[in-house]
């Protein structure tokens, strides 16, 4: 269980590393300003807002050609994205200036590149001229690169300034979010009811909304295993109480002649729940010991398994 509960945490705190806590995406209209006061009234549940562009686009260097999901921020924006500002292997986010992208560390592996490397970026927005429509495409220079520690988002992020996303996409008002991150994630719910009224005429989703179905999954794995060691510990029980009764079955002619000598049914049957009681207290304890070597070493024993 420890394990499991481990597991769940270290994957939320991934999670919510580089995702938002909830996301504010406009319907028909752009966000107004009189709605971003509004949010002052919850201070006491949000640490930071941060607005953000999300899009789809193909680089093209020499060694291959991929596609990839851009994020955009404005340069102080992106310091806020956690896991970002301290997953840095390579460069600075302060060179995250116009004409520069930030790369996972997959990303980088697959197509040869390096700080200071140059790239084509393909965005899915068209350019009208009289040879027909093109896609936009402009030239960026890696200026860091990242380790998020999940191969997935190293693989397939990267962040550009909102300078060069607003050109390379031709972006709208609405096509801007506003990204809110709680100081208790925990609270999301909450919030989120509350944030929902403010923004009525936009789409608001949680990260729970977004990863619902995977922590349903998780959830239902969490309570399995706990049901699983609970039929362990009783069956444990069962053991112990089956082991004692076999005990006093073979004690029967002791057991008399402890009668005989004028000890009582009281005396005897504390002895017999002494034994079960030391039983049960040493396996409990070693059991215990055990389990917190198994989970400080969890990562050692799990290399030298495979």
């Amino acid at each position: 269980m420890s394990v499991m509960n481990g597991f769940r945490t270290e994957l939320i705190n991934k999670i919510l590393g580089f995702n938002p806590h909830i996301i504010v995406k406009p319907y028909e209209n752009e966000i107004n300003k009189e709605d971003l006061n509004k949010l002052n009234e919850l201070k006491n549940n949000i640490s930071k807002t941060a607005f953000t562009f999300s899009g789809q686009g193909i680089i093209l260097n020499k060694e291959n050609t991929v596609g990839i999901l851009v994020r955009s921020y404005l340069k102080n924006d992106i310091h806020k994205i956690e896991l970002i500002k301290k997953g840095i292997i390579d460069g600075s986010l302060e060179l995250f200036n116009k004409n520069t992208l930030s790369i996972g560390k997959e990303l980088a592996i697959s197509l040869n590149l390096v700080v200071g490397d140059q790239i084509t970026l393909m965005s899915t927005s068209n350019l009208q001229t009289p040879f027909g429509n093109l896609p936009l495409q402009e030239k960026f220079t890696i200026s860091s690169v990242f380790s998020s520690g999940l191969a997935e988002f190293d693989q397939n992020v990267v962040f550009m300034p909102f300078e060069n996303a607003n050109s390379l996409f031709e972006l709208s008002d609405i096509d801007i979010d506003l990204e809110i991150f709680l100081k208790n994630p925990d609270k999301v719910q909450l919030v989120k009811e509350k944030v929902q009224g403010i923004f009525s005429e936009h789409y608001v989703y949680s990260w729970a909304d977004l990863n619902k179905s995977f922590f349903g999954a998780l959830k239902v794995e969490r309570n399995v295993m706990f049901i699983i060691l609970t039929l362990i510990i009783i069956v444990a029980a069962f053991n112990i109480i089956s082991g004692l009764t076999i005990l006093v079955k073979n004690k029967t002619k002791e057991i008399a002649i402890l009668r005989t000598l004028g000890i009582s049914k009281t005396s005897i049957t504390k002895i017999f729940f002494l034994t079960g009681f030391t039983i049960g207290f040493l396996a409990t304890i070693t059991g215990v010991a055990i389990g917190i070597l198994f989970s400080y070493y969890i990562e050692e024993i799990r290399v030298l398994i495979t």
